[in-house]
């Protein structure tokens, strides 16, 4: 019985293939050289999270540059091109932030310390008698 429907369900797929004609529709597009630019920035005083980048590209050069703040507390400045000859190239430096940035301030509770009541204990002091050695 199933050697019974392998048999049909080939003979559903062949007939769908054979029905059903394949269409590729071939798209030419216009060579243009890719053209963009963008931007963007964070500056939350809240976290410390200070930070900046900008991008342009035209055909295959691009130039762009990124900031940021360092956890050390100087500013990294990145300078960057890309281009089909001379590859990725960048030029990083580092700078004293001038103004200072707050840090997020986190206040923790302080735990109460509580002495306890030193307990009074008398222990007995059991006495014990040693036979005297007489050499």
């Amino acid at each position: 019985m199933a050697f019974k429907y392998c048999i049909l369900f080939a003979v559903v797929a062949a007939a769908s293939a054979a029905v059903l004609p394949v269409a590729v529709k071939h798209i030419e597009y216009a060579h243009a050289p890719a053209e963009y630019q963008f931007e963007y920035s964070v500056h939350d005083d809240h976290t410390g999270d200070i930070k900046s980048q900008h991008e342009e590209r035209h055909g295959d050069n691009v130039v762009g540059q990124y900031t940021l703040i360092d956890a050390d507390g100087y500013r990294r400045v990145v300078e960057y091109t890309a281009d089909e000859h001379n590859g990725f190239n960048a030029v990083v430096r580092r700078e004293p932030v001038k103004t200072a940035i707050p840090v997020a301030k986190v206040v923790a509770p302080i735990a109460k310390v509580y002495a306890a009541p030193i307990a009074k204990v008398a222990v007995p002091v059991a006495k014990v008698a040693y036979p005297a050695y007489h050499y």
